[in-house]
């Protein structure tokens, strides 16, 4: 859908520049602030239509920076975003109190060493239910990480690789492919990087 960035521009309250929470780090205004019960904001996510994902920052990340300075600053992809998951906004160094599928109770930094993220951003991709899956854990319901920043077309196309599902059946390099070779037939340009 977005076969090169488009240039940053103010549209309809998107920030051009990211913004400092009071924990330093860069967030926008539409993730979702909530009590941090994992099961409670999928069933909510799920119920509005959405997908859940878990992004993962630390204050002075320049990666994380240029995830909102570049990536949540281009009109097209906040509103996919913004339309099509909620997102939480974690502190790799956070006390704050996550309470996972599981019932298990972590301030953020230890979930985050629970879940194996070690850098940021990471973005954790979820489920869009945990039913049948009684005990599992946020690492067992993962359905897609998007490991460290990634270019806008690569960005915006991992959550529409999520938001269809493509993982139940396709590898994401595969898919990604298949995508840039499609709009490159329909003569759009795709910067991959």
């Amino acid at each position: 859908m977005w076969p090169v960035p488009r240039a940053r521009a103010a549209t309809a309250g998107v920030p051009v520049e990211p913004t400092l929470n009071d924990d330093g780090l860069y967030t926008q205004s539409w993730f979702v602030e909530t009590f941090l019960d994992l099961k409670d904001d999928l069933k909510e996510a799920t119920a509005s239509g959405k997908r859940l994902a878990l992004i993962f920052e630390q204050r002075g990340c320049p990666y994380c920076k240029e995830t909102h300075a570049v990536n949540f600053a281009d009109p097209a992809i906040n509103a996919y975003i913004r339309d099509n998951f909620t997102i939480i906004q974690l502190n790799l160094y956070g006390a704050r109190t996550v309470t996972d599928f599981d019932g298990q109770q972590l301030e953020e930094r230890a979930f985050a060493r629970k879940l194996g993220v070690v850098f940021t951003p990471t973005i954790v991709f979820l489920p869009e239910s945990d039913a049948g899956k009684p005990g599992r854990n946020a690492r067992d319901l993962e359905v897609m990480r998007m490991p460290g920043y990634f270019k806008p077309f690569h960005f915006v196309s991992m959550f529409e690789y999520v938001r269809t599902k493509a993982y139940e059946t396709e590898h994401f390099q595969k898919w990604l492919q298949a995508k840039a070779e499609r709009l490159r037939a329909e003569g759009k340009e795709v910067t991959l990087w």
